[in-house]
């Protein structure tokens, strides 16, 4: 079932999702059945499994040279997504990105998907590689999400790369999108990362999940703007909770997020680790149960697999 249809037939209730990484590679399926089992108790009507690039890596060779290689350490999204949905009977969304697919190998994917009956996807276009300055397409792939949109929308109006192809069967995705509350770290401004979101909802996206934030009042904004600029899909909160001392440098690094000195200051105060999560499991109590008073169509969870936090949260707010 596509997740706007959960959300229609949800009416005013507040449903609840959970994103997951795939294992890094060598592991097995049991590591997400470890995560997601404790969380099945809570009903969630679709999983997020997010999709990772491939990263450059050097091999020694004995004559002193480096031999530059790429290797994707967390593959599997796709095989991931439909052992979701065979042993839960839950819906799946896996993401895909552009790094590290040509336009035809991003068909491909659209097509084992639609053939697995897995009817949504979040489309993104990811990250750069690891010590790479900015973000670079693969060769005779798309540079931008929206590029993925069309290509998705295309795909479920029956027009595929191959024009010559005898009576195309269309595809049918409800396709998802990221939004930035506080802004894509790659706008020049505010207006323009809203110019670019509304252009990617008009090329056919169908809802909106938004980058984690920590201050609720961002989320409530962003989607008045949104509003305000004619972007009247559905637009889901991304949460996660500040649990660990270094997430205080690395959240903001990695995501360009702002954390509210009325978290970060009693964080930092916390006599030890058991406190500080303590603090952070509080925090995003509070911002769950604020949002959802207010009616928003979804909590979405990032678990990082950390299911006995995301458990306690999820088991307070609900």
């Amino acid at each position: 079932m596509k997740v706007t249809e959960h959300f229609r037939r949800a009416g005013d209730k507040t449903l609840i999702s959970f994103e997951i990484l795939p294992p890094v590679k060598g592991g097995n399926i049991q590591s997400i059945f470890s995560t997601l089992d404790p969380l099945m108790e809570f009903k969630p009507p679709f999983i997020d499994v997010t999709y990772h690039r491939e990263e450059f890596m050097y091999r020694k060779h004995g004559n002193g040279y480096y031999e530059k290689f790429a290797v994707r350490k967390r593959p599997g999204t796709i095989g991931i997504c439909a052992a979701i949905m065979h042993r839960y009977g839950v819906d799946a969304v896996p993401h895909l990105i552009c790094g590290g697919f040509t336009i035809e190998e991003t068909e491909d994917a659209l097509i084992d998907l639609h053939f697995l009956g897995i009817d949504n996807v979040l489309l993104l276009r990811g990250d750069a590689r690891k010590f790479e300055e900015k973000f670079e397409p693969e060769v005779g792939g798309h540079s931008f999400a929206i590029d993925l949109v069309e290509q998705a929308k295309n795909m479920n109006e029956g027009r595929y790369l191959d024009a010559s192809i005898n009576n195309p069967q269309p595809t049918d995705f409800c396709i998802a999108i990221a939004g930035y509350p506080e802004r894509h770290f790659e706008a020049p401004n505010e207006v323009s990362d809203l110019h670019f979101l509304k252009k990617k909802v008009e090329a056919g996206a169908d809802y909106i999940v938004t980058q984690m934030f920590f201050d609720n009042k961002k989320y409530f904004d962003f989607v008045q703007k949104c509003r305000d600029a004619g972007i009247d899909v559905p637009i889901v909160p991304g949460l996660k909770p500040l649990t660990k001392m270094y997430q205080l440098a690395s959240l903001p690094r990695h995501f360009h997020i702002e954390l509210p000195e009325d978290l970060v200051h009693p964080f930092v105060k916390a006599k030890n680790a058991q406190e500080r999560q303590q603090i952070g499991v509080e925090w995003c109590i509070a911002q769950s149960q604020e949002l959802k008073a207010a009616g928003v169509p979804c909590l979405h969870y990032y678990t990082m697999s950390d299911v006995d936090t995301i458990t306690k949260i999820v088991k307070a707010v609900y």
